[in-house]
């Protein structure tokens, strides 16, 4: 995106901060496409870069790697990360304001933040401790002294947080979703709310017909995207379905270590059926094959909290059958460019059957499917973001930039 020269005077040096750069998820996009795309000077600081595991692009940006916290998500782990990040204090002489990518810790190193004006882009408040969907599920296997643990850390992670998040001057939530944990939550009032939605790259998408009959799922491969109900949906809808033998279910995306396990136990619920394909840490190239190929994407985490892979799924002229939970409620349009369906095998079997045996059905949900994914490109995206920064930091008093030499 290019810019006018006139508006030159308006750009300003912004640290992004985010505590861990090491995946290919919906985080490390949107940072780098603030990055690349912002019209102001940005640096990225983080805990954690690794370089080969994460986007190659971010090799480009200006990246400044502080002393290392865990990435692990144990109990000690998850406390000393927090002790680091508490104790943790940004030089940030030569900035104009701070944004904080929040997910949960993050937040800590706005206490330590009082010379420049810090802002943060939300993408969810910690969901252990603010997402009661979430720690529902999380607490459901776990052992009695685990769970008192974890209620007695949340508590005083809230008391924390909230005071951290007084130090910020306006939030950028991503979705509604998550506009309302954090009103739930008391870390913000109203006022200090706006909601911008993430995007994707629309260009790098094009509408296709179904070259296979294949149910993709698209995304990370973790627990909370709760890839078990696609298999179970997976094998109640092929009892029914037309020519049964001939469908598949492709489940692809990034596995970190800790999520390991999980992978194996959806392998073993699949049953060694070869008509359940898992492909690990795909490439761009081969996620957009994917949905090129499919002939509808699921999507089944129980409270996303927004869900780029269905905007790209509904850019790919593909419709979706999601969650009528959380941030899917916000993208798909029910009937009109994918299904929503209640969080259980049967009716997500159900809506499956609808699509492959509805043909007219299905060829509404294609044909409006990219016009609705065209509501979320990047570019609305990072112009409000700019332009919320630029306006804040006028009347905050922020001093004007220094060209680059």
């Amino acid at each position: 995106m290019t810019y006018p020269i006139d508006d030159a005077k308006k750009r300003r040096r912004i640290a992004v901060y985010y505590p861990w750069l090491y995946l290919t998820s919906g985080a490390e996009r949107t940072i780098l496409e603030i990055a690349r795309r912002s019209r102001h000077r940005i640096t990225i600081f983080t805990n954690e870069y690794q370089p080969g595991a994460t986007f190659p692009e971010l090799q480009q940006m200006d990246v400044r790697l502080l002393s290392r916290v865990p990435v692990e998500r144990s109990l000690r782990s998850v406390a000393s990360a927090a002790a680091r990040l508490l104790s943790q204090e940004l030089d940030l002489s030569e900035f104009d304001g701070l944004l904080v990518v929040c997910e949960g810790l993050g937040d800590l190193v706005a206490l330590r933040q009082r010379r420049i004006p810090v802002f943060c882009l939300c993408l969810t408040p910690l969901r252990i401790a603010f997402d009661p969907v979430y720690r529902k599920r999380y607490l459901a296997s776990r052992s009695t002294l685990h769970r008192l643990a974890v209620r007695a850390g949340t508590v005083l992670y809230r008391a924390v947080d909230r005071i951290a998040w007084r130090r910020y001057r306006r939030v950028f939530a991503i979705s509604e979703e998550v506009k309302t944990r954090i009103l739930a939550g008391r870390l913000a009032p109203a006022e200090k709310l706006r909601t911008l939605h993430p995007g994707v790259e629309l260009s790098a998408y094009a509408p296709s017909p179904p070259a296979e009959r294949t149910f993709f799922v698209p995304g990370r491969i973790m627990w909370t995207k709760n890839l078990e109900l696609a298999i179970q949906a997976f094998q109640i809808f092929r009892m029914t379905a037309p020519e049964p033998s001939t469908w598949k279910l492709v489940i692809a995306g990034i596995v970190d270590r800790k999520s390991g396990p999980y992978l194996d136990r959806l392998r073993s619920l699949a049953g060694g059926d070869p008509s359940v394909e898992f492909h690990v840490h795909p490439s761009d190239t081969q996620m957009r094959d994917l949905y090129a190929a499919c002939f509808a994407t699921l999507f089944t985490a129980f409270n996303e909290d927004w869900g780029l892979v269905l905007i790209e799924a509904m850019a790919s002229g593909k419709p979706a059958v999601a969650v009528n939970r959380g941030g899917p409620k916000e993208i798909v349009r029910h009937e009109h460019d994918g299904l929503l369906s209640e969080p259980e095998p049967g009716s997500f079997a159900v809506a499956m059957g609808r699509l492959a045996s509805e043909p007219g059905l299905y060829e509404r949900l294609s044909s409006n499917a990219p016009s609705s994914a065209a509501r979320f490109g990047w570019g609305p995206f990072i112009d409000d973001l700019d332009g919320e920064l630029e306006r804040e930091l006028g009347s905050a008093g922020g001093t004007a930039t220094r060209e680059a030499a």
